[in-house]
């Protein structure tokens, strides 16, 4: 037994991802070391992701130049870019995919968040960068949205490995789980290889609470669920996975060689300093499960994280804590839905931003 909490982690069945990636990670072998020392198995990455990493340094200066000289369009040097990175971080993954036989190692690359809301666009953009990244350790993130579901189902029967991002309501976890079956159900019944398919469900926790906090503190708490909603909403999407997840159905589908939906923990940073640095770390272990850390939230859970499954206490607790929400005069579904919203418009803008600063950069190196 290692004495490295997030190696820990994985021997309680929880994969720990890292939420962030740029160039600099694969080249100078620490990307290596967090898999041999630290126990990584994943990587995510987002627009956000990518806009700090380019903005942040000059690791993308010669590429840009060169693409941005050859009559490239800021979209298309950031697709360069990005596709380049996750290729790398695929192959650094590459031995421990290979060695666990694809169920860890896999890196994350998401469509445009711009057509979140456009079916037929999402599944041809999830479709075409699967080619580009022409890795079997990659997953295409395609949102959560209601248009996403169509896409997720079509890239699944297609052999794409989906990560299913922005995640808020345990409605909408429902038709992503619906949409899954469906995808690889199609899939089985045309006789193709489901060996390589792989997908996770990307469930957003503490911006629930950021959302959520406010709220109670407008009308007081009187019963205390203060930094509680968004863990019992977690809580109760754990246990619909795990429902849905040993009924009739999918046993035919396990039976037939596809593997898990995970959940996947994403937004499990601390952004209220009134709670600990690895406070919904702690409370989702569980099996089956990934959580994927920003780097400071990794580095404090190396540091002071104290791994057991908690998960089944939080599910106990989970129905009085929401029903205590409502009395409270919040509408938990209201609030979801909202972030939903919020949240592809936020990635969107940071999509925008990124182009805004390429095309800026390219023409001060230009400059120069």
């Amino acid at each position: 037994m290692t004495n490295n909490p997030l190696a820990r982690l994985a021997e309680l069945g929880q994969s720990p991802w890292y939420d962030f990636i740029t160039r600099d990670l694969m080249k100078s072998g620490e990307l290596k070391r967090l898999i041999d020392e630290d126990g990584l198995q994943g990587m995510t990455s987002n627009p956000t992701i990518f806009e700090k990493a380019i903005a942040g340094s000059s690791h993308y200066d010669d590429d840009i130049r060169r693409l941005s000289a050859a009559g490239q369009t800021p979209q298309a040097i950031f697709e360069s870019i990005a596709v380049a990175d996750v290729r790398s971080a695929c192959d650094v993954f590459r031995p421990l995919y290979d060695r666990t036989e694809g169920e860890h190692g896999l890196v994350s690359l998401e469509v445009s968040p711009g057509i979140a809301n456009n079916t037929e666009a999402t599944t041809n953009e999830a479709r075409r960068l699967w080619k580009e990244v022409n890795r079997p350790n990659a997953m295409i993130k395609i949102p959560g949205t209601q248009a996403g579901l169509g896409a997720i189902s079509a890239c699944l029967a297609d052999g794409v490995s989906i990560n299913v991002t922005l995640l808020f309501s345990l409605q909408r976890y429902t038709e992503v789980i619906e949409a899954f079956f469906t995808g690889v159900e199609q899939r089985v019944e045309a006789g193709k290889p489901v060996d390589h398919l792989r997908s996770v469900a990307s469930f957003f926790v503490s911006r629930v609470d950021g959302k959520v906090d406010p709220l109670l503190d407008k009308v007081g708490d009187p019963d205390g669920i203060r930094g509680k909603a968004a863990i019992a909403n977690a809580c109760m999407a754990y246990s619909l996975f795990e429902q849905r997840f040993s009924d009739a159905r999918w046993s035919r589908l396990q039976s037939r060689g596809v593997k898990v939906q995970r959940p996947l923990w994403a937004s499990t940073s601390t952004k209220d300093k009134r709670y600990s640095d690895i406070y919904y770390v702690e409370a989702l272990i569980a099996k089956n499960t990934v959580n994927t850390l920003p780097p400071a939230t990794f580095d404090a859970y190396k540091d002071h994280g104290n791994p057991m499954i908690r998960i089944y206490e939080g599910i106990t607790r989970a129905p009085a804590e929401l029903a205590a929400l409502a009395k409270s005069g919040i509408d938990l579904a209201k609030v979801t839905a909202e972030l939903e919203v919020e949240g592809v418009a936020s990635f969107a803008k940071s999509y925008e931003s990124l182009l805004a600063g390429i095309e800026a950069k390219a023409g001060a190196l230009a400059a120069h």
